[in-house]
């Protein structure tokens, strides 16, 4: 009896893989590429990738899975590998825990690398640019989002050169109308000085002040 129950239990779990390991395929939607560059990155000291370190692989994509979510439900047999090669290159699907047959959507995954990058590249010494995930930007060349909208900047650069522009006009012209003003005044107060009977500096003496010398004369004249 026990022999049958064994039997039986080994087929189902044999049925069930097979459907799990069919949603792992290169090139699926919901899945990644990643590379693995380690003779690159640590040379003489690089470490042979084998069994245990897929393991390591599959466990710190559910700790990111879990981070992510913010659930304890993700385990390494949510992460499925398929196509691996020796140059150590392979992709990668997450299974929902719910329901082993249904994927995690790709962005979710994405999101959830993005947001654990340091922690997996750290279990394996590498770096960005020697633990590739293929489609998943680097971490330091993410894409940015300007705080600043274009549009709002080239809006401001044609406020600002109308402003200066109008600025300019507006001093021009205080400037022209002072040195006018300072022109009047300066007529007005020669007007002034001939209309009382003062001349311009010259042989007689000085503006405002008389010749004593012709003053006597006219005087000795009038005797």
């Amino acid at each position: 009896m026990s022999t049958r129950f064994l039997f039986a239990l080994c087929l189902a779990l044999t049925w069930v893989a097979v459907p799990v390991q069919g949603l792992c395929r290169p090139g699926v939607p919901d899945g990644y590429k990643v590379r693995l560059s380690i003779k690159t990155a640590l040379g003489d000291q690089a470490y042979e990738w084998n069994e245990s370190e897929m393991f390591l692989f599959r466990a710190t994509l559910a700790f990111a899975m879990r981070r992510h979510f913010n659930v304890e439900t993700f385990n390494v047999s949510s992460i499925i590998v398929c196509d691996e090669t020796p140059r150590v290159s392979f992709w990668f699907v997450v299974t929902n825990p719910a329901n082993t047959a249904e994927l995690i959507p790709g962005q979710q995954v994405e999101e959830a690398v993005r947001k654990s990058r340091n922690r997996i590249n750290s279990a394996f010494l590498l770096t960005d640019h020697t633990l590739q995930f293929l489609g998943i930007p680097p971490t330091l060349a993410a894409p940015v989002q300007p705080a600043t909208q274009p549009w709002l900047i080239v809006f401001g650069v044609v406020i600002g050169v109308v402003t200066a522009g109008i600025l300019a006009i507006l001093i021009s012209t205080f400037v022209q109308k002072s040195r006018k003003e300072k022109g009047i005044v300066e007529e007005e107060k020669l007007e002034n000085v001939y209309e009382n009977g003062f001349a311009r500096d010259g042989p007689e003496g000085k503006a405002g002040t008389l010749n004593g010398g012709y003053t006597e004369d006219e005087r000795h004249t009038q005797l």
